[in-house]
């Protein structure tokens, strides 16, 4: 398995959504919110993501097909 952050930056009709619990419903993989901002019409949020690398496109997929973007932070995360 591998891990992989991600800036995850929200268009307004899409604050509310649960978009972060449907990416593990859609895609075996496990999310951490590392640090986020969320207000009424933006927000953000470097998100950690965790599996296989094929899962993990899959979740992304799904975010970008929503219109999140989804800008990958660094490469693979090892540790912390």
């Amino acid at each position: 398995m591998i891990r992989r952050r991600y800036r995850r930056t929200l268009p307004e009709d899409l604050i509310t959504e649960p978009v972060i619990f449907n990416m593990g419903k859609k895609a075996e993989v496990v999310t951490n919110i590392r640090r986020a901002n969320v207000e009424e019409r933006v927000g953000w949020v470097v998100l950690e993501i965790e599996g296989a690398e094929e899962e993990i496109r899959k979740a992304v997929g799904y975010a970008s097909g929503l219109g999140v973007q989804m800008d990958p932070l660094g490469g693979d995360i090892l540790e912390g």
